[in-house]
């Protein structure tokens, strides 16, 4: 968590603004029809345990025209944040939203293969690690697609209130390190920063390009990690679909 510490400046950190210590992720307060699948008792992960090449990629979209302080963008941001998602993602807040420790449940879609619809279920969640009034980060739990986390971020550059999304992180497994070089995964994921950075511009009434950098810092991936592929959520999720299947046309 080092390298995380050092991106949060000292008159940010509080102990409030932490989640505390955490071995195993509990959800509760979760709306009635999310999934809660791949979440519930996983372990919190870092780059760490990941199993691929470590990336960080930063998203930002300068907020050109916008005036209101970097407080009251993240404040929009935080309630919004399930609106600014993709068509194919879904998040569930819990009752306490963005706020440190709670459990934010994912369902999203992914394409089996490049340039193909986004078909395939994936059931996970993340935990959030850090939250203040002008960012906030999220870790991933094991089986999740990425060991990392993401922050969340609002400041002002130059005049001009930025937006940002930074990803620290590896593939969790071998299977999603494979997607993520040749079946254009990564890519994918790229395109959820972007549309979430241009669905906050385009609430705030302005328009805007997002700026991608990538760097990457460990090109080397950690085969002691190759176990991970355990708790591969997409793969649980596609195994698990008979049941909800099952349960739905029960219901109905």
């Amino acid at each position: 968590m080092d390298n995380l510490d050092q991106k949060i400046p000292d008159n940010k950190r509080s102990e409030n603004a932490w989640a505390p210590p955490t071995q195993r992720m509990t959800v509760s307060g979760a709306p009635a029809e999310a999934m809660n699948l791949n979440v519930e008792g996983r372990q919190p992960t870092s780059p760490l345990q990941g199993f691929g090449q470590m990336w960080q990629k930063t998203f930002k979209i300068r907020l050109i025209g916008v005036e209101m302080t970097p407080v009251q963008v993240m404040q929009i941001w935080k309630e919004n944040f399930p609106k600014f998602q993709p068509p194919e993602n879904r998040f569930y807040p819990t009752m306490s939203e963005i706020t440190p420790g709670e459990v934010l449940l994912i369902e999203g879609k992914v394409p089996p293969l490049p340039g193909l619809p986004s078909v395939l279920p994936v059931a996970t969640g993340v935990m959030v690690l850090y939250a203040d009034d002008e960012m906030f980060t999220v870790m991933c739990p094991e089986g999740h697609p990425l060991s990392g986390w993401n922050t969340f971020s609002a400041f002002e550059e130059d005049g001009t209130v930025v937006a940002q999304v930074q990803e620290q992180s590896r593939a969790s497994d071998p299977l999603y390190e494979f997607f993520n070089r040749y079946l254009g995964a990564s890519a994918q994921q790229d395109k959820i920063w972007t549309h979430v950075l241009s669905s906050l511009a385009a609430h705030l009434g302005v328009d805007g390009d997002v700026e991608m950098q990538k760097v990457l810092i460990d090109p080397k991936v950690q085969w002691s990690a190759a176990k991970n592929i355990w708790h591969n959520a997409a793969i649980r999720t596609v195994l698990y679909m008979p049941v909800i299947l099952k349960r739905s046309l029960s219901r109905r």
